[in-house]
Order: C-alpha cells, then sequence, then structure tokens
C-alpha cells in the first residue's frame, strides 16, 4: 500500500473521522482526504511524524517502509522548573518563570496530554507524604480559584514563599492543609483578601518514585 492507502486504512482502523484527524493535525478535512488520495507527493516528514502520533503507528509504516505498525510513542514537551516546591514548610522560589523543557509520553499524561500551559516539578518535604511522598513530580495546571474545590492539592505561594497542600475554602480565608503521617505540620491559614498570596495552579498528576 501507498502512503494515503495506509494513512486511510489505519485512520479508519481507529475509527476516526476524516474531520477528527484533521483537527488534531491543524488541517482541513480536504488536505486530509489529499493525503489519502496520494495527491500530495512528497509529504513533509514534519506532517508524517503527526501523522503518526495521529495514527499511533511507527512512521516508517505510513512511508511504507515497514509493513510494521508499532504503535508510535506519542510524546508531548512541557514547561520544567528545575528545582523543588516545598511539601513542608513554604520555600522561597526566586525565579519559578524560569522554567526548561520536558519530553512526557501521552499515555502518562492521560487526559493532560499536550496542554501547553501545565508545568511539571518535583516536590520535598514529608507533608504530603500520604499522598505524594517526598521528590514525588508533579503535574500544575493553572486554574482559577473559583473552579477549585476543597480538597484539592495546590501550588501556591505567599511573598514568593511557595508551597503544596490540600485547599480548603472558607468565608474569607484559604486553609492549606498538610496531608501526612507526621503530626509536625500544621495548616498554612492565608486570608482571601492577602494581595501576596498567589495560587499557581492545581496538582492534577503525580508520579511517585519508588526506593
Amino acid at each position: 500500500m501507498k502512503t494515503g492507502e495506509r494513512i486511510k486504512s489505519r485512520r479508519k482502523e481507529l475509527k476516526m473521522s476524516a474531520d477528527e484527524v484533521a483537527d488534531k493535525l491543524g488541517k482541513n478535512r480536504a488536505t486530509v482526504y489529499r493525503y489519502e488520495s496520494n495527491e500530495i507527493e512528497d509529504m513533509p516528514l514534519s506532517i508524517v511524524t503527526e501523522l503518526s502520533k495521529i495514527l499511533k503507528v511507527n512512521p516508517a509504516y505510513l512511508m511504507g517502509w515497514t509493513d510494521l505498525k508499532e504503535d508510535y510513542i506519542s510524546k508531548s514537551d512541557y514547561h520544567y522548573l528545575p528545582t523543588t516546591i516545598s511539601a513542608g514548610l513554604p520555600i522561597e522560589v526566586e525565579a519559578i518563570t524560569e522554567t526548561e523543557k520536558i519530553s512526557i509520553p501521552d499515555s502518562l499524561m492521560g487526559k493532560w496530554a499536550n496542554q501547553k500551559d501545565i508545568l511539571i516539578m518535583r516536590i520535598n518535604g514529608e507533608s504530603m507524604n500520604k499522598t505524594m511522598p517526598d521528590r514525588s513530580i508533579i503535574a500544575v495546571k493553572p486554574m482559577a480559584i473559583e473552579n477549585l474545590k476543597d480538597g484539592d492539592i495546590v501550588v501556591y505561594s505567599v511573598n514568593h514563599d511557595y508551597s503544596v497542600k490540600r485547599l480548603i475554602k472558607q468565608a474569607d480565608r484559604l486553609v492549606f492543609r498538610p496531608h501526612s503521617t507526621e503530626k509536625c505540620f500544621v495548616d498554612d491559614i492565608v486570608s482571601i483578601d492577602n494581595n501576596d498570596l498567589l495560587i499557581h495552579g492545581k496538582v492534577v498528576l503525580y508520579i511517585v518514585e519508588m526506593d
């Protein structure tokens, strides 16, 4: 089969419409049909790579170089904060906006895959160890306070002192609560009117390192 025939066959195998492929590819449906009918010769490698991600096959299969489909391991890039955020007492982080890039498989990120505003960071400390042990990697999704609910784990800061805790909303204040096996950790209570308070986002996923 030619490249176009393989694209069409795989799309139908996955029960995807041409519109779905076009939307993920950032093209229109007519362009996808042109790919499938082999009307476009010398398809750019960037398009072949993106189609491979969408159709979950090896790019070499689409190009006709092999008959082995071998699921393509799709990855997305995220901003990574090359320091740790305290899960104990708040600590100062001078430049949370200065980030590196990290690639993570989409299968690991699940429904949060390829969301460009997500920030990846690592925590330290034991105040959240019932949920996230020391050195866990967390994915943080920016979210307005009104969209957060009691019990959500958030990254917040007051005067550049950053920490990770469970959020409890009260009438005129926010309670940031630890979830630890150690009793030395206590609630951090901040007035809702505190202009120095920033909630940077909700922890939507975490990865735990095992010994």
